[in-house]
């Protein structure tokens, strides 16, 4: 393959701080409610659910911890994660939207495709949910931004060559 198409035009990666806050946070929820849990039990079945939260919480916060390890990577032909996993083919991709109201991941931005892929879910990173992707969250603003903004460029030029 074409060295220039596996080139890696953008790379993203969580932020230290967001990444130690957001987990942190996520710990400290876990640890809250399993305390209220065991210190001072309600009744069986809230005792149950709090335990279920916390526990749910607690799996989030390592989900998140492992996820926000890795770096998007964009190339001309797609946006992966440096430890290989495709998230999405830009032939695929139909749109890229970046409004204030788009429902999309905080610093971030949303991909509208064509096709419906599987989904999947790298918590504070990037989400995939049919024929929609969010990728942010944990991520500065400047270099996701700056993705967003060579993927709008690699788009334009893809539809431009496709109308002639």
């Amino acid at each position: 393959m074409d060295d220039r198409q596996e080139e890696v035009i953008a790379r993203v990666s969580p932020s230290t701080g967001r990444r130690v806050l957001g987990i942190g946070m996520l710990s400290f929820l876990a640890f809250l409610v399993l305390y209220v849990a065991i210190t001072t039990p309600p009744s069986l079945g809230w005792q149950l659910f709090l335990v279920a939260l916390g526990a749910a919480a607690l799996m989030i916060a390592n989900a998140m911890r492992k996820s926000t390890r890795q770096t998007l990577e964009l190339t001309r032909q797609e946006l992966r994660d440096d430890k290989g996993t495709l998230i999405v083919r830009l032939e695929d991709v139909v749109s890229i939207d970046r409004g204030a109201f788009a429902f999309k991941p905080s610093n971030g931005f949303l991909l509208r495709l064509r096709k419906p892929y599987a989904r999947d879910w790298r918590p504070g990173l990037w989400w995939r949910a049919s024929s929609r992707i969010g990728v942010g969250g944990m991520t500065p603003m400047r270099p996701t931004k700056y993705m967003a903004e060579v993927i709008a460029l690699i788009l334009a030029e893809r539809d431009e060559t496709q109308s002639k």
